[in-house]
């Protein structure tokens, strides 16, 4: 642990308001001691390094020109925020990020007013922006300028262009500034990433601050006409004009995002003049002002707690593989035997294990950017074709290509496989990234087959499985982080569709687990055996089609019978409440109980602290067996 900083400027700055008394030289010194604090806390929480250190000078900037919180600043993502937090009056709560009841890692609403729009998903941001700027102009509330800071990857998905069109439309003001770092999560892909570096490669930089500074008026005559061909040699290296002045767009740039000397001009002329929609292209680099996360292949987007002065992680060793590792490489071995088979993900290769991949099947597997709903149906059209391909996709992310996954993938009954990483409750990125709801909103779909792996040994066999499943979509699911340690198999097999297993023989009561709730339901069962409880515990790995038979006979040979899942109600236990009352099991008297996650989101805590709030752990699935079969809890045990 370090020292803290020296940050005599920055210990000035309560809100935004203090900015406005600093001259430039000063404002200078704060972007210092703002990025010197930004590193010393993250060293400590752990976090998206990277993206804040990217945007230092331009929250410095925005900050001390506009008049937040009237101004309403709109952060896309929101991975690039913690400097934003620490001069809006959290600096005393900034060592609380992703932390249990401290600071969320994205703006949130609830948190401040200087977070007037929550974020975590990208390319939100003009839309949101946008929507602020029509209500101000139709007389709601104290709204003064709009501005939404994008980054180039977020502008591979299609919102942002269908917010850009709209804006050049309604012709309002409205200040969208474009934060190319020419890095997202992973380096951004396509021709939109493509475009942006032809617009600024043409030239050496330096030569072209002048044009920057896009205020071309302001400069002395002389210099006026040499810094308007400067912008139009960039403006007109693609026919036609820049795409974002075809799309109704004023655009200023390229600008240093990282210089205060060109940020500060540009940001208040356009804060004078601006009368409509404006786009300001700034250049900044991801990691910027940190050595090691300069270096890092992912310029230090999320790290654990660090050593300031190495950039050394403080990770713990690992006693077994990481499910999305299982994933990977459970994929590949299938991939060696089977050529069709091909991979696709939304900007997040490293994040699925497709890197792994991508480096032994380079020509089979598609980084789509940041476009689930394209990569929905770039799958449906490659199985319409006869290809194998799995679309690996976190469970929050996919919610976003979801009408192409009924319509394009469903409807047809094509054989895309969605590999469903970051499934249930994830920890330090809290609600915005929890996996709760795709058993709901994927097993509602005819002939969908829904899988969830107990463990990374299952895990193993459903990637098999999907493979082989190639008449119907399907999809398996599976958490963040660590397996549970279990042997792993040679290779994976193909499960029978619809049945489930049998792990423990008991009386009386019957769970059944799906998903990888199943450790805590057996560190339940222990506990129950020494009360004289010995459950019978089963595996669903179904949610669709459910196992019959398996379900029917748990609710003929047991007076009670207990669902347990890792996901929000409306998903398995509400299948298998519709199985038992179309059979007329309760009918006849069984007691039936379905834990799911609760009706809330969850705030960000550790994954274990995160299941406790949702009564999902060992402790409270004993407690729910005990209040099922009416015993007291005499010698109550404590999480």
């Amino acid at each position: 642990m370090t020292d803290q900083p020296k940050t005599p400027l920055l210990d000035r700055v309560n809100t935004p308001t203090d900015l406005k008394g600093l001259t430039d030289r000063q404002l200078h010194q704060l972007a210092d001691e703002l990025r010197t604090e930004t590193i010393s806390a993250v060293s400590v929480t752990g976090g998206h390094l990277g993206a804040g250190l990217g945007v230092v000078e331009l929250t410095v900037a925005i900050h001390a020109v506009f008049d937040t919180p009237r101004d309403k600043l709109i952060w896309d993502v929101g991975h690039q925020c913690y400097p934003h937090k620490i001069l809006t009056g959290r600096r005393d709560r900034i060592r609380t990020l992703r932390q249990k009841d401290g600071l969320s890692g994205f703006t949130k609403r609830s948190e401040s007013p200087y977070d007037p729009f929550g974020a975590a998903h990208s390319s939100t941001s003009i839309s949101a922006a946008l929507g602020f700027a029509v209500a101000r102009d139709l007389g709601a509330g104290d709204v003064g300028d709009a501005i939404a800071v994008i980054g180039d990857g977020s502008m591979s998905a299609g919102m942002a262009y269908e917010a850009m069109n709209n804006a050049g439309h309604l012709k309002k003001r409205l200040i969208v500034i474009l934060n190319d770092n020419e890095m997202s999560i992973s380096p951004p892909v396509g021709a939109m990433s493509a475009y942006l570096s032809r617009l600024y490669a043409g030239a050496p930089f330096q030569e072209l601050k002048a044009a920057a500074k896009g205020a071309v008026s302001l400069l002395p005559g002389p210099l006026q006409e040499g810094a308007r061909r400067a912008r139009d040699m960039l403006k007109h290296m693609t026919v036609g004009g820049t795409l974002f002045e075809e799309m109704g767009f004023s655009y200023l740039g390229p600008i240093d995002g990282h210089d205060l000397d060109q940020l500060l001009p540009v940001l208040r002329t356009v804060k004078a003049r601006a009368d409509g929609p404006i786009l300001i292209h700034a250049l900044t680099k991801k990691g910027k002002g940190y050595a090691p996360a300069e270096a890092a292949a992912d310029r230090g987007h999320a790290t654990s707690q660090f050593n300031v002065l190495t950039g050394e992680q403080k990770k713990a060793p690992s006693n077994a593989p990481s499910y999305t590792k299982v994933f990977a490489q459970s994929l590949i071995r299938e991939a060696e035997r089977d050529d069709k088979i091909v991979a696709v993900t939304a900007a997040m290769p490293e994040g699925t294990g497709l890197n792994l991949f991508a480096e032994r099947f380079p020509r089979r597997c598609f980084d789509v950017g940041i476009a689930e709903q394209h990569g929905v149906t770039f799958c449906a059209g490659m199985a319409a074709a006869g290809m194998k391909p799995f679309c690996a996709m976190y469970s929050t992310f996919l919610q976003r290509g979801y009408d192409q996954v009924v319509h394009d993938v469903a409807i047809q009954r094509l054989p895309v496989r969605f590999a469903i990483d970051r499934a249930g409750l994830v920890g330090a990125d809290g609600a915005t990234h929890a996996g709760s709801f795709d058993i709901a909103y994927l097993s509602n779909l005819p002939d969908f087959v829904v899988m969830a792996a107990a463990d990374e040994a299952e895990l193993v066999h459903m990637v098999a499985t999907a493979a082989a499943v190639d008449d119907r979509p399907s999809a398996f699911r599976f958490p963040r982080g660590e397996g549970v340690g279990v042997e792993m198999p040679e290779r994976g097999q193909p499960l029978e569709i619809g049945r489930g297993r049998i792990v423990q023989e008991g009386g009386r009561v019957a769970i059944l687990s799906f998903g990888t709730r199943l450790a805590e339901v057996l560190a339940a069962s222990e506990a129950l055996s020494q009360r004289g409880i010995r459950p019978t515990v089963a595996d669903a790995r179904f949610a669709k089609p459910l196992d019959r038979d398996l379900i029917l006979r748990l609710a003929r040979e047991h007076e009670a019978l207990i669902t347990v899942e890792e996901g929000a109600i409306g998903g398995f236990g509400s299948h298998v409440a519709q199985l038992l009352a179309e059979a007329g099991v309760f009918d006849r008297g069984l007691k039936f109980r379905s834990m799911v996650l609760p009706d809330t989101f969850i705030d960000q805590a550790s994954p274990a602290d995160m299941y406790a709030v949702a009564g999902m752990n060992a402790p409270q699935i004993e407690a729910k067996v005990l209040d099922v079969l009416g015993v007291a809890m005499v010698g109550e045990r404590r999480a």
